[in-house]
């Protein structure tokens, strides 16, 4: 199953934005997916995550501002983000946790969030 993020754009602080993560296929397929972001000369970090059938995570930095969900019908999962700030300028990527762990996973191109003082 391919995943490919969109909806980052250019936000002053305090904004929102809703990041959608469509599949290729059925979401059923990926029992833990996760949004992750990465900034240059950074490592990528975890931000949300959602279990199959459980309560997601969240990184200590986006909780209470940082939603997952997702639509099964629609095979997609999004990102609300509420109360942004300068520190959540990024590049977004959704990715199968598991994948990842396993190092096998691959990423796309991401969605570029920006965030103005």
């Amino acid at each position: 199953v391919q995943l490919q993020a969109s909806g980052g754009g250019w936000v002053q602080a305090g904004g929102s934005l809703r990041l959608s993560c469509e599949a290729s296929g059925s979401l059923f397929s990926i029992n833990y997916l996760a949004w992750y972001r990465q900034t240059p000369g950074k490592e990528r970090e975890l931000v949300a995550a959602l279990r199959l059938g459980g309560s997601p995570d969240y990184a200590e930095a986006v909780k209470g501002r940082f939603s997952i969900s997702k639509d099964n019908a629609k095979n997609t999962v999004y990102l609300q983000m509420n109360n942004l700030k300068p520190e959540d300028t990024a590049d977004y990527y959704c990715n199968d946790v598991k994948r990842v762990a396993m190092r096998l996973a691959s990423w796309g191109q991401g969605t570029q969030v920006t965030v103005s003082s």
